[in-house]
């Protein structure tokens, strides 16, 4: 007898209409996933993965096609579905004025748990998920990686046999993202759960039992990811070259002829080609004498780049970031010297000291409640020190932080555009808060919607963008005035790796034009 599936998709279409404009999310889409295993979806930004959950958890109905979730009918019945699976969407809908105790109680009243079995349930996942010891604490002064772990434990609230996860480990640390995978399988293990995850990280789709590959509303593949993988086997190489900086390395393979992907690793930058067999060193950096190319294992990343790259509109070089920065050598343009801030009697940063020179690069590493993004604020002048020596673009912060933050760009934690505005609107306010008027601002906001690719959403509210075009928005309003030091707080987080790839393409480049960059990341 054939094993039932845990979820079911058969021809699925679905369509958004806004006025005269029709947007296919999922077109044909036809899967089967069994029970009892995690099930991850992958995708770039607006394939369609976000879509799908919401279908599958029946608060979408298809425009065309059959879904069946636990062996009910999804169109007929989704309130039977609704009450049979948990789903935690992107973001959770915690009440922050609320305990961490009154969060779970709430969602336990609307999931209609049996209030004889609350207490022991409460008590399991609270030693679960770690927040045991945090119960009375408002939701909304835990951290990401624990307002994460709460909005999972509300999900699993009534142990459903079908979990739906919509990117669950987005903007959390590392520590957090294994804490968090760990009670997922053990879902798994004890419950006999089905889990369907969708993740832009592509590390956490290789943890998954098998994988489910969108792109532009169509699924390109499902199986396990080492299948992915050996689809690329004899193209991936590691490459290393004297006499050269990794990101130049990087800038340069990048360009080469059937190169499909370049990835700084370590001491190496990682190649994927277009075609099996190791290329020649006189191919890909003609003018370079010690140039040394090695095989290397194929990833499911590796598959997942090549693939999508080949497909992507987006594929073609990025336009010229062509900005004029005044050159002042390899200055020393950022420093700190014991750097102390407080929040009443809490230290968020403790004896902080470093500096950064012109066309750097530089990387705050932590995880979540570490500092950095008060680092960021104070450094960008927007808190004040509470002790310490900083200098920015040659200003002293405790004298001049109006003049300092004339040179600097801010990239903000998710994006701080304004959704309510277009594209358009969002570029133009910016540049007006940078001082930017009249002929000057109209050259900038073209420039920016050019050099970003913006035109097709030039006058789309800032909410309804994919992700990875939110992040080029804000990246975009971030250098509207031409700053000579550019703050970029967690900004590649949540995006796909074609996103990521983009980003930091762009930010090579300012680099390597005397950009000072400092940026954030777990």
């Amino acid at each position: 007898m054939t094993e039932q599936a845990a979820l079911s998709f058969h021809n699925v279409r679905q369509v958004f209409t806004s006025g005269e404009h029709a947007l296919c999310a999922l077109d044909g889409v036809s899967f089967d996933i069994a029970p009892g295993r995690v099930t991850g979806l992958i995708g770039p930004d607006g394939a369609g993965k976000t879509t799908l959950m919401r279908l599958a958890c029946g608060l979408l109905r298809p425009a065309l096609g059959e879904i069946r979730v636990l062996g009910l009918d999804a169109v007929a019945d989704p309130q039977a579905v609704q009450s049979a699976v948990g789903y935690m969407p992107q973001r959770f809908g915690l009440y922050e004025d609320l305990s961490v105790q009154e969060n779970l109680d709430l969602y336990a009243e609307l999931q209609g748990l049996p209030a004889e079995g609350r207490a022991a349930r409460y008590d399991e996942l609270m030693h679960m998920t770690g927040l045991a010891p945090f119960t009375a604490r408002l939701a909304g002064r835990l951290s990401g990686g624990m307002k994460q772990k709460l909005g999972l434990a509300c999900a699993l609230l009534r142990a459903p046999r079908l979990l739906l996860l919509d990117e669950p480990t987005v903007g959390v640390d590392p520590v957090s993202r294994r804490e968090l995978w760990a009670i997922v399988y053990g879902q798994v293990r004890k419950q006999g759960m089905s889990v369907l995850l969708s993740t832009a990280y592509l590390d956490e789709a290789e943890r998954c039992d098998e994988v489910l590959l969108l792109h532009q509303g169509k699924l390109l593949g499902q199986g396990p990811p080492m299948q992915f993988s050996v689809e690329v086997e004899g193209r991936v190489f590691q490459v290393s070259a004297a006499g050269i900086s990794h990101r130049q390395l990087q800038t340069r393979l990048s360009q080469a002829p059937g190169v499909l992907d370049a990835l700084v690793e370590g001491e190496t930058v990682r190649l994927v080609m277009d075609e099996v067999g190791e290329p020649s060193a006189a191919s890909l950096l003609p003018d370079l004498d010690e140039v040394h190319i090695k095989p290397a294992a194929p990833r499911f990343e590796d598959t997942f780049v090549a693939r999508l790259k080949t497909r992507h509109d987006g594929a073609a070089a990025l336009g010229s970031l062509d900005l004029h920065i005044e050159a002042r050598g390899d200055d020393e343009v950022i420093r700190v010297q014991h750097l102390l801030r407080r929040f009443g009697d809490f230290i968020a940063v403790n004896d902080v000291s470093f500096s950064v020179r012109r066309g750097e690069i530089f990387g705050l590493l932590g995880a979540n409640g570490a500092g950095k993004t008060t680092t960021f604020r104070t450094l960008c002048g927007l808190l004040p020190a509470s002790g310490g020596e900083l200098s920015v673009a040659g200003h002293d912060l405790h004298t001049a932080r109006a003049e300092a933050r004339r040179h600097i760009g801010y990239m903000a934690q998710k994006f701080s555009l304004y959704g309510d505005l277009s594209v358009s609107q969002n570029l133009r306010f910016f540049a007006s808060a940078y001082g930017l008027r009249g002929r000057r601002q109209d050259e900038r906001v073209a420039w920016a919607i050019d050099t970003f690719e913006l035109a097709n959403y030039r006058e789309a509210n800032a909410r309804d963008l994919p992700l990875g075009f939110k992040q080029r928005l804000s990246f975009a309003a971030a250098l509207m005035h031409e700053p000579e030091i550019l703050f970029l707080d967690e900004p590649t987080s949540g995006v796909d790796p074609l996103a990521r790839r983009e980003f930091w393409a762009r930010t090579n480049a300012l680099a390597e034009a005397g950009v000072t960059v400092l940026v954030t990341t777990h």
